[in-house]
């Protein structure tokens, strides 16, 4: 084995790894969601509104549950990657 195929060989687990760990934090930060930013300004019909519907808490809740089985399956497709 010459230098140059040593060297390759070096520089392609380097970046298979940083480019993993890129991916990963990506989908992570991704499936954590985003805070909405608070609204400056309420139209009248969203002043008199009492508040979400039961509909609205049960559509929250599941992607409460959506979003936390994407994380343990980023986990866990994490810790086949480290094997």
């Amino acid at each position: 084995m010459n230098a140059n195929q040593i060297i390759n060989m070096i520089m392609r687990i380097i970046m298979r790894k940083a480019i993993n760990k890129g991916i990963d934090a990506g989908v992570n930060k991704v499936s954590r969601g985003r805070k909405q930013p608070p609204q400056q300004q309420m139209d009248y019909d969203d002043a008199m509104d009492d508040g979400p519907t039961k509909a609205e808490i049960r559509q929250q809740r599941q992607a409460k549950r959506a979003a936390r089985q994407a994380r343990q399956a980023a986990k866990a497709g994490n810790k086949i990657n480290r094997m």
